[in-house]
């Protein structure tokens, strides 16, 4: 049975406020294309179709316009919801959309119950674990200490539990969306922190043939049977480096699941850049990145002017540019008191404004300190007489 496995959507999802809706959709033709050109048999979603709990209309429409698309091709599809979909939401409907073929999963009380494939070497049981809120969880799991691993591992024997009483040679796929450990991380994911372990062991899902995760916006492997297939667009410039792609899966009569990788469409490059303003703008090696989305770290001691201007006359994609200076580290023994001993509050203004800025007051500028605080200690003044 053909697998292609994909998670981490995020429709609706901007990129440093740029709509990325038209992005989503060439991604949703594509996710559909390839599932018609390579003839696959299933297609497996992982969690967070959405990017927020109330999506926008927009992205309704988007999800709306690529279920029947699938289901017109014949390709069931098993979807579950992340951490940015509400359960309830996404699950709307589940019943009567799950016989045009579309399954979505987003009950936890579901999670042993699976939907049921078959191809030419018998049956593929889908078991769908949306994510698992420790805390909302726990009873329905009967664990005592709510955590990410207990709730898992809980939903897991029920797996296993259903698997073991279904007739030999039955396969199993589990898709879930989870931190499993040794999977690298980028900006653009939602915390799932629990008294300070997200984390999962990847041991947690053994049993099974292969293990579809969501979650985590980088297209990684873990184990030959754990795999995400990451974000199919860059949400942040973390991701900058990472191949866009989807896992197409041959599950073979036997167990096995070689894979392979497809490309998603780039609609636009990223690229992370540091440097001094001037030696952005003159870098000849730069060229190539013109048309790319652009994050500059500007590191030059003296914060310049305009700086985004000037960057968009070269990188007219230019986004979220930071100032970064370059500056001697400060005494790491000096506390903040002795810092400031001896000083009066001029000296301190003056400082401040030369650490934020790269560069100290001109006279002019020290003028309008000077009035400020002799304005405020001739208001204190008349404050305490008036006392």
């Amino acid at each position: 049975m053909r697998l292609l496995h994909t998670s981490d959507w995020h429709l609706g999802r901007a990129f440093h406020r740029v709509n990325l809706l038209g992005a989503q959709a060439e991604f949703i033709g594509h996710l559909v294309a390839t599932a018609r050109e390579r003839e696959v048999d299933a297609v497996v979603v992982s969690g967070d179709v959405y990017d927020r709990a109330v999506p926008p209309l927009a992205a309704v429409e988007l999800f709306d316009d690529a279920l029947p698309r699938l289901a017109d091709l014949g390709v069931p599809t098993v979807m579950i919801s992340g951490t940015h979909d509400s359960a309830r939401r996404l699950g709307v409907g589940a019943g009567l959309i799950d016989r045009a073929g579309i399954h979505l999963r987003t009950d936890p009380a579901a999670a042993g119950t699976p939907v049921v494939l078959a191809d030419a070497h018998g049956d593929v049981a889908f078991y769908g674990l949306p994510y698992l809120e420790p805390a909302l969880v726990k009873d329905e799991f009967g664990v005592e200490r709510p955590s990410h691993e207990a709730v898992l591992a809980a939903a897991m024997d029920r797996v296993r539990a259903d698997l073991a009483a279904r007739a030999p040679g039955t396969r199993s796929v589990v898709l879930a969306h989870a931190f499993v450990t040794g999977g690298e991380t980028s900006d653009s994911e939602r915390d799932i922190t629990v008294g300070g372990v997200a984390s999962v062991p990847a041991g947690v899902f053994d049993g099974v043939d292969y293990v579809a995760l969501g979650h985590l916006h980088g297209c990684q492997t873990l184990t030959e049977r754990v795999r995400y297939s990451g974000s199919p667009l860059a949400y942040s410039f973390s991701e900058a480096d990472h191949r866009k792609s989807m896992w197409l899966v041959d599950l073979a009569a036997d167990g096995a699941v070689p894979a392979e990788r497809v490309d998603c469409p780039v609609p636009r490059p990223r690229a992370r850049r540091r440097g001094t303003l001037e030696d952005l703008l003159a870098d000849p090696g730069l060229a190539r990145r013109e048309d790319a989305w652009v994050e500059a770290a500007l590191t030059d001691a003296v914060r310049p002017a305009d700086p985004m201007a000037r960057l968009t006359e070269r990188f007219p994609h230019a986004l979220s540019p930071a100032f970064a200076p370059e500056r001697a580290p400060a005494d790491p023994g000096g506390s903040y008191a002795g810092r400031l001993a001896d000083r009066d509050d001029q000296q301190v203004a003056e400082d401040f404004v030369a650490h934020v800025r790269g560069s100290g007051p001109d006279d002019d500028e020290r003028a309008v300190l000077r009035e400020a605080f002799d304005a405020v200690r001739a208001d204190t003044a008349v404050r305490e007489v008036a006392r």
